[in-house]
């Protein structure tokens, strides 16, 4: 059994002329044979911080978090047996086709880096594998299409026994080591800061822009 948490950093807005549209968009998997290594690291972390500044809130988030938590959040998930693999956009270079179907455009970016784990037989895949995508829609169209499109397009492709979930960060904990993961890439792209990005660059397997 192996484990694949897909998040992502940065929006799919392509008017540049609101302050916060950002420049990259960034997709990121983490996978993993075991993910309790990864659950550990995510309880640890938000225990300390429970203890030490009362903090209540269940959901650790990279954007929202101190400096020296998404430090000890990146240092302890870069002593497990994981690894990392990333496509990012340079929003501007999308065709303006796909910037009108955003969700065609996510699950494309999403195919394209299940495809190259597969390929590169990162994981095994003689059993069973749980993709567990982080809840970013409400439509449940959507959320549908998402799960089909994925599952047929690697069953095409692939022999794999692919089971895919999506869950919000609060249900599935790994998926918040993956959140910090792709915010520390984001943020070396979008804002030049590579300090985070250097805490876990070793355990990143491949990462490459999508429409250069």
């Amino acid at each position: 059994m192996a484990y694949i948490f897909l998040d992502e950093s940065g929006d799919l807005g392509f008017d540049f002329s609101k302050q916060k549209t950002s420049k990259f968009f960034v997709i990121t998997v983490l996978f993993v044979i075991s993910k309790r290594p990864l659950e550990k690291c995510v309880r640890t972390v938000h225990r300390g911080l429970r203890q030490k500044y009362k903090k209540i809130e269940s959901v650790l988030h990279a954007f929202k978090e101190e400096p020296i938590t998404r430090q000890r959040i990146l240092r302890k998930v870069s002593e497990k047996e994981c690894a990392v693999m990333t496509i990012y956009l340079n929003k501007r270079r999308v065709y303006t086709k796909l910037q009108n179907e955003k969700a065609v455009l996510y699950n494309y970016v999403a195919n394209i880096l299940l495809d190259r784990i597969m390929t590169k037989q990162l994981i095994p895949i003689s059993e069973r594998v749980y993709l567990i995508a982080s809840k970013r829609e409400t439509n449940k169209f959507l959320n549908e299409n998402f799960r089909e499109y994925l599952k047929g397009q690697i069953k095409n492709a692939h022999r794999l026994d692919l089971h895919i979930e999506i869950k919000t960060p609060a249900e599935e904990k790994s998926l918040q080591a993956v959140d910090f993961i792709s915010w520390a890439i984001f943020r070396r792209l979008e804002h030049g800061d590579d300090s985070y990005y250097n805490l876990i660059k070793s355990k990143i397997v491949e990462e490459n822009p999508l429409f250069s």
